[in-house]
């Protein structure tokens, strides 16, 4: 028996999955009772029919009285041993997907909890790949042990009791050879649980490259990537390829190998047992009784060796599954945090020191004080720290030390939901999801009526184009924008700020895609909105940010000027050569 043990690694994972099916407790003993019954009717009918024949084996001595009620209740015993395997059957699927449904459900709340850091290293095709088919790949596995298992151990013991009653030695044969079909499952069991796991993270990367080269399919064409995206496709479905004809060949030869040992079984169960019956020691009946309780016997040694190489899959996806759920998410919200009320708008950085990676530093000692209504712009060379700055703000990231404050409340001390839900942002990267028009500009106000959302388009100057598709805001689009400009999708996105105005704004190259004439009116627009808000505005056209109250100029994580347009024009310092550098003429 110690042959059939799964492989290293897989303890931890069946405990887990042993754990979610506490859950379900009161479905695994009623599958056991209805296996119990299918069983033990199934067995019973070997023993009818070796009545049965034991009845006709005489010449001119059959009873046939005797022999209709032995057909009438074998008749009985196999229609209702049916209808407990479909119901046991019916059970372990309701069982099974329930599961598997927790599981992605799990998986699916811990990924909106778990840090950026998290996602910023992994592909998201591996990820939606987990979620997805690693559930369902772990479903099946579970499905096949639940339907079979049960089943199968009450069928050896229950088959090995009744055969000793009959023959103990040839009984003794069968349990000799029996044990072989474990020595095959262990031996495959060992050398398929890696196969499976290579094969599911494989098929992850295959995901992920799907993924990225269909998001992607205008830049790949644009820079003629095609042949090498080709090429990577090639050589990692090469690879999924291979790991899936090694783990099939494993789990292929368990069937044929346990179903010869069950041949050799039934064949010396064949030769003693006709020995036997030509020396009186047994009846023909007893004879048909014991063959068919030996085939019995073996067969499910067979199904639980195919269970345990199914099993490997399982155990492999689920192991994917839970690396999600057990990944390391600390808490957004600490012991006693509270919802921000009457939001003034006052913000401070103290000491405030970031890195996204370890040992590369990025933001050093910034201070930096806002008070309420001020519109501050942040202004520098690319990978100064500006986006990174509004990332700490928002909370997306923690620093890794110092502390923010909002309306002088350490920001880790209000709730994550209440802190986002005081700021409005539109960045230069814009999002959309798939549905209508409408649906996307009352994406930060679900509630909000038709009329709102044709004022927030209007005052967004989005209704302009809008008005002019055939469907206006009922049209569809994809989480991409399909076939909008840049510029109009960043119009929506402006549209859904305009919509649900909170006390602070971000604004990150919120104009970047927009034309010249547009821009002028967004910003107008922008200048009204910002009225007693407090904002903050990253802008790399300098013009755009000329009237805010304060301008922060930063390089290498650091704030190295401050104050408005003019003050900083009159240092003669970066800032004004940044602003120079984009107004000069040649």
């Amino acid at each position: 028996m110690r042959s059939l043990k799964l492989a290293p690694g897989s303890g931890k994972v069946i405990r887990r999955i042993l754990s979610h099916i506490k859950k379900y407790r009161s479905l695994v003993i009623l599958s056991f009772a209805l296996a119990l019954v299918s069983v033990t009717l199934t067995l019973f009918i070997p023993v009818l029919i070796g009545q049965a024949v034991d009845e006709i084996v005489g010449a001119g001595n059959v009873d046939f009285t005797a022999l209709r009620e032995k057909l009438l209740l074998l008749a009985g015993c196999a229609v209702i041993a049916g209808c407990a395997q479909w119901l046991m059957n019916h059970i372990n699927n309701k069982l099974t997907y329930h599961m598997a449904e927790d599981l992605r459900v799990q998986a699916f709340n811990k990924m909106e909890v778990l840090p950026f850091s998290y996602l910023d290293v992994r592909p998201q095709g591996d990820i939606v790949n987990r979620i997805i088919s690693d559930t369902d790949q772990f479903a099946d596995g579970i499905l096949m042990g639940f339907t079979q298992f049960f089943s199968g151990v009450i069928t050896i013991i229950g088959t090995l009791l009744i055969m000793l009653s009959i023959d103990p030695l040839i009984s003794l044969a069968v349990v000799v050879l029996t044990p072989l079909s474990f020595f095959v499952a262990g031996f495959v069991s060992k050398r398929s649980y890696s196969m499976f796991y290579k094969r599911s993270e494989t098929a992850g990367r295959l995901s992920a490259l799907s993924n990225e080269m269909i998001d992607k399919l205008k830049l790949v064409q644009a820079f003629g990537y095609e042949d090498t995206a080709r090429e990577r496709f090639f050589e990692i479905n090469s690879e999924l390829e291979r790991y899936y004809r090694t783990a099939t060949f494993y789990s292929s030869i368990t069937n044929p190998s346990t179903r010869f040992i069950n041949a050799l079984v039934y064949a010396v169960v064949g030769v003693f047992g006709a020995i036997s019956a030509m020396n009186g020691m047994m009846t023909v009946g007893s004879l048909t009784s014991f063959l068919s309780y030996a085939s019995q016997y073996t067969k499910p040694f067979n199904e639980i060796s195919g269970v345990v190489t199914e099993l490997q899959n399982a155990l492999a996806s689920a192991g994917r599954i839970f690396e999600i759920i057990d990944a390391d998410a600390p808490a957004y919200d600490r012991e006693g945090a509270t919802a921000m009320e009457d939001v003034r708008g006052e913000v401070s950085f103290k000491d405030v020191s970031f890195s996204y990676t370890r040992g590369t530093s990025l933001i050093e000692d910034l201070n930096l004080d806002v008070r309420p209504g001020q519109r501050v712009a942040i202004v520098g060379p690319t990978g100064a720290g500006k986006s990174t700055l509004i990332n700490l703000l928002m909370r997306f990231y923690d620093p890794v030390s110092g502390h923010i404050s909002l309306d002088g409340r350490d920001s880790r001390d209000i709730l994550i939901h209440s802190l986002r839900e005081g700021f409005g942002m539109v960045l230069q990267e814009t999002w959309l999801k798939s549905g209508t028009i409408r649906d996307n500009i009352a994406y930060a106000d679900p509630e909000a009526s038709d009329e709102e959302v044709r004022r927030a388009a209007h005052e967004a100057y989005a209704d302009i184009f809008i008005e002019r598709m055939k469907d206006g805001y009922d049209t569809v689009i994809s989480e991409d924008g399909g076939s909008l400009s840049q510029g109009q999708k960043q119009l929506l996105c402006i549209a859904r700020i305009m919509l649900r105005l909170p006390p602070m704004l971000i604004l990150d190259e919120a104009t970047s895609s927009i034309d010249t004439m547009t821009e002028q009116r967004v910003q107008k627009a922008f200048a009204k909105m910002m009225e007693g808000r407090t904002s903050f505005i990253v802008a790399h056209r300098l013009s755009t940010i000329r009237e805010a109250d304060v301008i922060l100029v930063m390089k290498d994580g650091h704030i190295i000027e401050q104050g408005s347009h003019d003050e900083l024009m009159s240092k003669q310092g970066f800032y004004h050569e940044l602003y120079m550098s984009q107004f000069e003429t040649a």
